[in-house]
């Protein structure tokens, strides 16, 4: 008699070996979000760019110069802006982490008490309660790790802000890059002859697609599902743009 399928995943998932890895690979930040901001970003605002200068009835080279400035400026703004938000939230958990040991190292009778406390409104009691709290305690950075969770709610998982801003800057660029390749194409190939901005619309789509199917990678999410939710939003974002190019068409011609 053959055994649950599902029952048999969560054995292969459950031994020591399994468990061990999965709580060391836990403790890895996830870069899934600088990836997906940047990427969707960076498709939006390049196509904004696409969409004013070629609503403007302008050339291709103009769409290229433009595009590529953006790519550049607005991409390191966006990595900037990451690594600075990135590290200001890295020094608050630094800095509550500084005041949690010197409280400790002050008063460790109240701060043990806090533990006791926090404890006991999990469910502890009895000598579970008193072992636990002396487990705990006897452990100094265990017991900082502890009151900075369950005291004041900080999150221990913090991203490194280089890499966060690293990986927001080339999503950025090689999302962003996609709505310029057909206008490369029209300015290298055939100049004036090809429909770029229909091209353009077309590969800016599938780029929103891809990146939300990349995400259902990492989160329980159909792929489809996730694909056209992160089209629908990106989609929106891009009629704006194109909205706007449109009505500022005649100021500029």
């Amino acid at each position: 008699m053959s055994s649950d399928p599902t029952t048999e995943i969560l054995r292969a998932e459950h031994t020591a070996q399994a468990i061990q890895a999965r709580l060391s690979s836990a403790n890895r930040h996830s870069y899934l979000r600088d990836f997906v901001y940047g990427g969707i970003d960076g498709g939006v605002t390049t196509f904004a760019i696409v969409s004013g200068v070629a609503g403007a009835g302008l050339s291709s080279g103009v769409v290229i110069i433009l595009g590529l400035a953006n790519l550049v400026g607005d991409g390191f703004s966006m990595a900037a802006s990451n690594y600075l938000g990135s590290r200001a939230d890295l020094q608050l958990l630094q800095k509550a982490r500084r005041a949690e040991e010197q409280h400790i190292e002050k008063y460790p009778d109240g701060e043990r008490e806090e533990i006791r406390q926090l404890l006991a409104a999990k469910g502890f009691s009895g000598e579970l309660l008193d072992e636990a709290v002396r487990t705990i305690t006897a452990n100094k950075k265990l017991w900082v790790d502890t009151m900075l969770q369950e005291e004041l709610g900080l999150s221990l998982d913090r991203p490194n802000p280089v890499r966060a801003a690293v990986v927001t800057f080339l999503a950025f660029v090689a999302i962003g890059f996609l709505p310029l390749i057909a206008f490369l194409a029209d300015y290298i190939l055939s100049p004036g002859q090809l429909r770029p901005f229909l091209t353009s619309t077309i590969l800016t789509a599938v780029a929103f697609f891809a990146v939300g199917a990349a995400k259902s990678r990492f989160v329980d999410e159909c792929w489809y599902r996730s694909g056209l939710e992160t089209l629908f939003v990106g989609g929106i974002a891009a009629v704006l743009a194109f909205a706007v190019g449109m009505l500022l068409r005649d100021i500029v011609v």
